[in-house]
């Protein structure tokens, strides 16, 4: 193996994706394969009530390099998020959404800039959502601007490569979809290099989306004021 190449743990997060697990981590072992040394597939099924629990098994019969963790109830996204990231073995930690949204390849283009970063965030130049998806990531946006001053174009996007040392040092704790918003803040604090690049974004060709739930949002919500405390007091980076 080259070791020139970073080796990585891969991260699905997946809550009733039965239709989009296979082809999700079908598309991506290969390009694992090609754009690093050594890697892992970790998917973390959030206590699905369809058959993604099955899918995962199966998968990881013929798969030696997957791995599958399981609550045995569903917790939230930022729940899922801390399972897998605290199981990480390798050196960076890819985070890709298991609804089949993101393309595989693009992983070459976050490893190209892995060398100068702590953090290379995907944000999604065309994003394949409804417009009111589009309109609550729009405020979302402003909201971590002005409350944390995190310029980042996608906070949300499911498709990021960090260092796993970094990442495991952030003593995350949101159970939701301010996980994302957490994480970049406290990294953000400790000085982390953050590049950005362009990816794609396909449409949600199976299954459902849950992020534009409005009990999803209220939580989101309620924890970010928690959040906003809690940031205050978290340490920054030495000067």
């Amino acid at each position: 193996m080259r070791r020139d190449r970073p080796t990585i743990s891969a991260v699905l997060p997946a809550f009733n994706e039965e239709a989009n697990l296979e082809r999700t981590v079908g598309e991506l072992v290969p390009v694992l394969a090609r754009a690093s040394a050594d890697f892992e597939i970790i998917v973390v099924d959030d206590g699905s009530s369809d058959r993604t629990g099955e899918v995962a098994h199966r998968l990881r019969e013929s798969m030696a390099t997957l791995r599958v963790v399981r609550h045995p109830r569903n917790l939230g996204y930022g729940a899922a998020l801390r399972t897998g990231f605290g199981a990480a073995t390798r050196e960076w930690i890819l985070l890709v959404d298991a609804d089949g949204q993101f393309a595989a390849q693009d992983l070459l283009l976050l490893v190209a800039r892995a060398p100068e970063a702590d953090l290379v965030l995907g944000y999604r130049e065309h994003r394949a959502d409804a417009p009111h998806r589009r309109g609550y990531a729009a405020i979302w946006r402003a909201l971590m601007r002005g409350l944390f001053g995190l310029g980042v174009r996608d906070i949300d996007c499911g498709f990021k490569l960090m260092r796993t040392s970094l990442v495991q040092s952030l003593a995350l704790w949101a159970g939701g979809a301010l996980i994302s918003a957490e994480l970049l803040a406290k990294a953000q604090r400790r000085g982390a290099r953050m590049v950005e690049v362009p990816v794609s974004h396909r449409p949600r060709l199976r299954g459902r989306a849950t992020g534009g739930n409005p009990r999803i949002l209220f939580r989101a919500f309620y924890e970010l004021a928690r959040l906003w405390w809690r940031i205050r007091r978290f340490p920054a980076a030495a000067s």
